[in-house]
């Protein structure tokens, strides 16, 4: 008998060590996965939430928690700046559910995603024409979403973005004694972005151009400064949740 203890023993202790190493969430039910993984995205733990939302995507594909596990893994990816993984989480699920509630939402969160990256006026403004196309898509998709005030102002802070983008590369092309090019930027921000806020120095400095005249300009008028503007007529906004 004691010769079997001893034999049972390690094996015992063998098993205890292996269920000690498996994650929590594999000992838990459907629920309680997804008590913790909210838990932790509202106290904004967004790496342990995203680790809960996945497992509970992967073990239970099929629960009534996997719809809303799938929208809050691309929000943590959003939340922790993963903007490219955000746009694929977003579009995945638009994908799947297309007739989904919360589809305007992931369009929305796809428009934000690309805004966020915007940089100063003399990096590449790839981003600010991505989000606008995303935030149009929003806008003829669902006219009646109530992120559609938020998306328009910020297709107008992307537009004054890439107008002072080409005001910024026309203004380069003045500084190097390249006037014809100067000259066509100019032309091209006045019949693209006629609302811009740059639109009165367009002008001015066009004109003098088309008199033969270089424009003066000081050693300020050359650096990059420029980021996003603070709009008054955009809304509070917080992200997080599909629309109500």
């Amino acid at each position: 008998m004691k010769y079997i203890s001893l034999l049972i023993a390690p094996l015992l202790l063998s098993l205890l060590i292996g269920c000690s190493g498996k994650s929590a969430d594999q000992a838990m039910d459907p629920e309680a996965v997804k008590y913790e993984a909210m838990e932790a995205f509202n106290s904004g733990r967004y790496v342990t939430a995203l680790k809960h939302f996945s497992n509970l995507t992967d073990r239970f594909p099929f629960s009534q928690y996997s719809l809303m596990a799938e929208l809050k893994s691309a929000d943590c990816h959003y939340y922790l700046n993963h903007y490219t993984e955000a746009i694929a989480a977003y579009q995945a699920f638009e994908q799947s559910h297309p007739t989904n509630e919360a589809v305007p939402y992931t369009m929305f969160q796809v428009g934000m995603s690309h805004y966020n990256q915007l940089d100063t006026i003399d990096r590449d403004p790839a981003s600010a024409t991505h989000a606008i196309n995303a935030f149009n898509k929003l806008i003829r998709s669902y006219p009646q979403s109530s992120y559609r005030e938020e998306a328009r102002s910020r297709i107008k802070a992307a537009r004054n973005f890439l107008a002072n983008h080409e005001m910024y590369v026309a203004r380069f092309y003045i500084k190097t004694n390249k006037l014809q090019q100067a000259t066509s930027r100019l032309e091209y921000l006045l019949d693209h972005y006629p609302d811009s806020t740059v639109v009165t120095e367009a002008e001015e400095t066009l004109a003098l151009l088309k008199t033969g005249t270089k424009p003066a300009g000081s050693w300020t008028d050359w650096l990059p400064d420029f980021g996003m503007p603070e709009w008054e007529d955009l809304t509070s906004y917080k992200p997080g949740g599909a629309e109500g």
